[in-house]
Formats: C-alpha cells, structure tokens, sequence
C-alpha cells in the first residue's frame, strides 16, 4: 500500500515459483519485490537507508516491511497469513 492505496494484491499460497516486479515511485524511486511460495521480500531499493531491504523475508503476519522514503508498506493479511498484500 501507498498513501491507503493497495497497489497489488498476492495469494502467497497460490505462488508457484519466484517472480519479482518494480513498485515505481511519483519522485522516480523504486523498490523491487520479490515473491516466492511462502514469502515476499523488497529485493531491491533505492531509498537511502535501505532498511526495507534488510527487513528480509517476511512469511509470517508479525511485523510490515515498510519504506518510509517511498512510503511503501508491504504485508501479510488473513488469518491464514496466505495473503501477501504491498500497499
């Protein structure tokens, strides 16, 4: 999600093999997301502080990976914790 808007919604339980794809700023920034069966990641960013980027895997509901340079918030929702949601 960016600014309350979801911008791509992943059944994890669905994801069959790793794929990633670039979430593109307004300002010209960008991260990359990387999913696999069971997980999402930002692979890859060019905010300053790469702190999403050394959040790492994230395949439970405990904790968001958030960029606050792009204002990024990537997680899992469900009871199940299958959905993987980047807002």
């Amino acid at each position: 999600m960016r600014d309350g808007v979801v911008l791509r919604r992943i059944e994890l339980d669905r994801v069959t093999a790793a794929e990633s794809f670039s979430v593109d700023c307004p300002d010209g920034g960008y991260n990359i997301v990387e999913v696999r069966p069971g997980g999402i990641r930002v692979l890859e960013a060019d905010c300053p502080d790469r702190i999403c980027v050394e959040q790492g895997w994230l395949t439970d509901s405990a904790a968001p990976i958030v960029c606050l340079p792009h204002r990024l918030v990537i997680r899992l929702a469900g009871e199940t914790a299958t959905d993987g949601v980047a807002r």
